[in-house]
């Protein structure tokens, strides 16, 4: 009796943190707006947006309701990233980094990443690099 009494308490215990992670960073209604751009085409800037999309859904117990192109701002953030960020060290080309920008919202059980509970995040930066002009983006860094 005591070892069925363990065995469910362990299944109990693995269901539960099963269930924590299985939780993904909810995308489907995220407002994007993806501003124009000098810098980059639209397909370039989307292919950005679909980057920070994927990458959100390890944001578990989070809800992604915003998320934004603002190239004057990228470009600042940009600046910032080549001379004291990875920007500096990793030998990636400035026409090769885009910021984009997101709110979103953590839910009651806190998510993951050690974000607060119940609360929002605004203006948060995502800084994605790609090798070359026709690589594919990934997510280099994040946050504020």
């Amino acid at each position: 009796m005591q070892r069925i009494t363990v065995f469910i308490c362990l299944l109990i215990a693995v269901l539960t943190l099963s269930s924590c992670s299985s939780n993904p960073g909810m995308t489907k209604n995220a407002m994007v707006e993806l501003g124009d751009s000098q810098k980059f085409t639209k397909e370039e800037v989307q292919a950005a947006a679909e980057c920070i999309l994927e990458k959100f859904k390890d944001f578990n117990g989070c809800d992604l309701k915003k998320l934004w192109y603002d190239e004057e701002r990228s470009k600042m953030q940009v600046e910032v990233y080549m001379s004291h960020g990875k920007g500096s060290v990793n030998g990636i080309e400035e026409d090769n980094v885009i910021v984009l920008y997101s709110d979103f919202y953590v839910y009651k059980t806190g998510g993951s990443g050690g974000f607060n509970p119940d609360s929002d995040y605004e203006n948060w930066n995502w800084i994605l690099i790609r090798n070359t002009k026709i690589g594919n983006w990934r997510a280099d860094d994040w946050g504020y």
